[in-house]
């Protein structure tokens, strides 16, 4: 099957949605469909996406840049990206997260759109209200039942296509073609390693970690991860000695980082922060790293917020702690450092979660499942069927 996936962010970039529709990307490739990224030009000075990204597949990412980040530039930028569909091989199937170019899409083929979130800013709002419109918007994909609910609730007056959960995803080790070496990180030899990895914003809870490595001076902390701008907000006024700031790393790359640590943390608030506080998505929160964090094996100590609940599970996979309580996980971090035996359990029942549910090659067989897909030849004059079932709301 072809497959057209329009994305709306920089390709390569810094930030995890271009990790997601990388690694999707290579996923659909992996199961055998010829995949076209459509993204904007990279906004990280990273040459190959697929080195940078470390995909396991090679797939054209064609760029298309907007005249500027207003409204009207993205519209413009989504009628570039429907001529060159109508210039192209038809593809079977439009894919992706970038409301502007899916709602403005030619009616070449079924259309699934995913979202992450709820909109709120009026023009994105509007597209999507657009967009949902569509007969043949087949399918909605979100990464939370909690972004489920609210999206249902927030569409309660309109007839939408069906709605679809599926959590992000990690690829596990072993299926890593050409791993980067195991990089040499600063600290004191035979000192515990405890590690973050992921961005710097406001909600991920660093001013948890700094103060876990204020009251465990014989523990080296590795964050790895962060803009320029938002590691030197932390680092400069950090006067501790155990904390190794590594700044931001490529996704490629990161895999390597994991066997490193004994203890891994995610100390999410309970208002999550996207770049530049542009969006709040604690509520909906799939977060890469988690699963990233449970692919490797690792010990994870995970705020106990109840969006990750949906994955994560104390005392199985994981142990959870209240994200305003300190000295819970001042208490989980001691247990997990004196008892290597309950660190192996934990990451061994969460490596085995991952493999068994959560991988990306999971994930985009999910997406396309149960989708009456033709083939582009098989459409060419014929009229477009009806979109059936648009009222059903199945969820996994």
């Amino acid at each position: 099957m072809r497959i057209a996936y329009l994305h709306g962010g920089s390709i390569p970039s810094v930030y995890a949605n271009g990790i997601h529709v990388m690694r999707m990307c290579d996923a659909f490739t992996e199961a055998g469909h010829d995949v076209t990224l459509y993204a904007l030009p990279g906004s990280y000075p990273a040459g190959d996406p697929h080195s940078y990204y470390g995909t396991r597949h090679r797939f054209p990412v064609r760029t298309v840049p907007a005249a500027d980040g207003g409204a009207a530039g993205y519209r413009d930028r989504a009628a570039e990206v429907s001529e060159l569909l109508l210039r192209g091989p038809a593809p079977d199937l439009i894919y992706g997260r970038d409301v502007h170019s899916l709602g403005q899409a030619p009616a070449l083929a079924p259309l699934v759109y995913e979202t992450h979130l709820l909109r709120d800013e009026p023009d994105l709002r509007r597209a999507e209200q657009e967009l949902l419109e569509r007969p043949d918007l087949v399918r909605i994909v979100v990464i939370t039942h909690a972004l489920a609910d609210d999206f249902r609730r927030a569409h309660a007056a309109r007839d939408t296509a069906p709605l679809l959960v599926a959590p992000d995803c990690a690829d596990p080790p072993t299926t890593l073609t050409s791993p980067a070496p195991a990089p040499r990180l600063p600290g004191r030899p035979g000192a515990p390693r405890v590690g973050y990895v992921g961005h710097l914003y406001e909600g991920r809870g660093i001013d948890l970690i700094l103060g876990l490595a204020g009251r465990f001076p014989a523990v080296d902390f590795h964050l790895v991860g962060g803009t320029p701008e938002d590691r030197a907000r932390w680092e400069r006024p950090c006067r501790l000695t155990n904390v190794h700031f590594h700044g931001h790393v490529p996704p490629g790359a990161v895999p390597a980082y994991f066997p490193l640590f004994d203890v891994v943390l995610a100390p999410y608030r309970r208002k999550v922060y996207t770049a530049g506080a542009l969006a709040e998505t604690g509520r909906w929160a799939s977060p890469l790293k988690l699963f990233e964090y449970l692919a490797h094996g690792r010990a994870v100590i995970a705020s106990d917020l109840p969006v990750l609940r949906e994955v994560l599970q104390d005392g199985v996979n994981c142990l959870l702690r209240p994200p305003d309580e300190p000295a819970a996980w001042e208490q989980a971090l001691t247990t997990l450092l004196a008892d290597p035996a309950l660190r192996a359990s934990l990451g061994d029942r969460g490596r085995r979660q991952v493999l068994d549910r959560y991988t990306w090659r999971h994930r985009a067989d999910q997406v396309l499942a149960g989708l009456d897909l033709q083939p582009a030849a098989d459409r060419a004059g014929r009229p477009r069927r009806p979109n059936p079932g648009r009222s059903a709301m199945p969820s996994t």
